[in-house]
């Protein structure tokens, strides 16, 4: 882990004023070489996977194979791979025997019977484990997906010392789209059938107009995300902690 402690809230200050590169050039500079970056190679993937292969194509990038994925996904990984020139694209798979128990006890349908534990395996296990001996984390969620997300900031601490950066954190789906039309980039093959976000084929759905753009993941039920953006704790400044303690004690 780093031998000093960032102060986040100059650098996020600072960083706001930003453009996504050079975000992620100042994450380079931090952080590397123990930076890595997660990437799902769905429909917005492109632009992140543009920009940190103009600024540094030897990041690496974790790409989690549970196994469920469309063939379509697949296709356009491989595609973004060789258009950008990418080094480091690395498959992470989850335990064989701990995935395998899962298929059994669910008769192969995980996904259906218990969603929570099949993520849980197939990607928060499988992340946390490849994380370890990294210091630093990217990737391309934005504020304005999800309400889980609106409060990100760009640059995180994670209980136990990992720091989380979110370069595209103040980038609209307009800014998206338009950042993919104006470099060129193909899009996912799914995204002309109404697929605005995709996961696991048996999760995900084309959305209906007037929908969010993540409202086709998990189609039905409560769940919004799979959990590798919430299973790790931010970690809470202490001016924060102690004007907390202050309002309670003031509250009594």
């Amino acid at each position: 882990m780093l031998a000093h402690q960032l102060d986040l809230e100059k650098i996020n200050e600072e960083l706001e004023k930003k453009n996504p590169p050079d975000i992620i050039a100042w994450a380079v500079e931090a952080f590397m070489p123990k930076l890595v970056m997660t990437s799902s190679f769905g429909p917005e993937s492109g632009a992140l996977l543009h920009m940190i292969s103009r600024v540094n194509p030897d990041v690496p990038i974790f790409f989690l194979e549970t196994g469920f994925h469309f063939p379509e996904t697949i296709q356009y990984k491989e595609d973004l791979v060789r258009q950008f020139g990418l080094k480091q694209v690395i498959d992470l798979k989850a335990d064989p025997e701990r995935r395998a128990k899962l298929m059994v006890d669910y008769q192969d349908v995980p996904y259906e019977k218990n969603p929570d534990l099949c993520c849980q395996i197939n990607k928060v296990e499988t992340l946390d484990k490849a994380l370890k001996g990294y210091d630093a984390w990217m990737s391309g969620i934005r504020r304005k997906q999800t309400d889980f997300r609106k409060s990100i900031r760009i640059v995180e601490e994670y209980e136990g010392g990992m720091y989380k950066v979110s370069p595209l954190a103040n980038f609209t789906s307009r800014d998206v789209w338009w950042y993919l039309k104006e470099n060129q980039i193909s899009q996912h093959p799914l995204f002309d059938k109404g697929y605005m976000s995709i996961g696991c084929w048996p999760c995900t759905r084309p959305i209906q107009d007037g929908d969010d753009e993540r409202s086709g993941r998990w189609a039905g039920k409560a769940k919004t995300e799979c959990g590798i953006h919430s299973f790790k704790e931010v970690k809470k400044d202490k001016d924060s902690e102690k004007e907390k303690s202050q309002d309670i004690s003031e509250n009594i």
